[in-house]
Formats: structure tokens, C-alpha cells, sequence
């Protein structure tokens, strides 16, 4: 049984509370961090930016179905995403209009991103897209509306 924790303080089983396990889809079971997106508007200079703490490039890539360019950043397995806009009409331009660079989306790695949509659909979860799009490196990707994840843009991907 798992210990959760509400709050500061001890554990709510070394209070005497009594608390089921928390149960998890078995997609669920299998999420792991894949990276966390900053959205810029200059990507060249973003990575500058960001080889001044050591990280370079693993790969730059052009993802049409987001209308942007992509550069990912190795930081321990888990990656940064910087994200630049390729055309001012996609999400991330607007994004930037709005409110400035910055953290734009975590993402999660799932094993089966359509059986993860379906689980999230019946649980009433609120989906940008319903049906996966293709993603960076060949990836299968769908995005969870901020508004069932408290203000934070998920992405789920599956990778090939």
C-alpha cells in the first residue's frame, strides 16, 4: 500500500487513517516524464541560452502538424523541449502572444496512446485532441486541455 500525503505532517497511515491503495489504470502504470516544452521565439538563440548550462542539441527537427520547429536537450533521460512557431497561426505563436516564452506543455510518455485517450475520454477528461497526431521523431501525440489538468498543457506521446 502506498503512504499518501495531504499536506505537511506525517503520513495519514501513521496518524491511524486507514487509506485504500491508490488504484491507476494499467496504461497509467507505464507513464513515465518524457520533456518539458519552453516555447521561444527564436530557437537559435534559445540554444545558446541553454548551452551556457552544458546542454546541447540531441536533434533539431521541423514538426509540420505543430507548425513549428523543435530542439530537444538530454537532461538525464528526460528532455527540454525548446519549441520556436513556424507560422504565426499555430498554437505556440499564440501561445507566445499571449503570455510571453516560456513553459508551454509537460509531456508523458505512454505505451498505448490510444488505449490512454479512451481511459481518459470515459473518465470525462477534457482532450485537445481526440485522436492521436503525428509528433517529433516520428511520434504519435495528443494534447489534454489545460482545463482537466489545473492550468498545465499535457501532451502524451508514443514513441515508434
Amino acid at each position: 500500500m502506498q503512504a499518501r500525503r495531504l499536506g505537511r505532517g506525517k503520513p495519514l497511515w501513521e496518524k491511524g487513517v486507514v487509506c485504500a491503495p491508490i488504484s491507476r489504470d494499467s496504461w497509467a502504470m507505464r507513464i513515465k516524464l518524457d520533456h518539458v516544452a519552453i516555447a521561444v521565439s527564436d530557437l537559435e538563440s534559445a540554444i545558446r541560452d541553454y548551452e551556457a548550462l552544458g546542454l546541447s542539441p540531441e536533434r533539431i527537427e521541423n514538426v509540420p502538424t505543430q507548425k513549428a520547429d523543435v530542439a530537444f536537450l538530454d537532461v538525464g533521460g528526460a528532455h527540454i523541449e525548446l519549441v520556436a512557431p513556424t507560422d504565426p497561426s499555430s498554437s505556440v505563436a499564440r501561445s507566445i502572444d499571449k503570455r510571453g516564452e516560456g513553459l508551454h506543455h509537460i509531456c508523458l510518455e505512454v505505451e498505448d496512446i490510444a488505449l490512454a485517450l479512451a481511459a481518459l475520454k470515459a473518465k470525462g477528461v477534457t482532450l485537445v485532441n481526440p485522436e492521436p497526431v503525428p509528433g517529433a521523431g516520428g511520434s504519435r501525440v495528443a494534447f489534454i486541455h489545460p482545463k482537466s489538468m489545473r492550468g498545465v498543457l499535457v501532451e502524451l506521446v508514443q514513441k515508434v
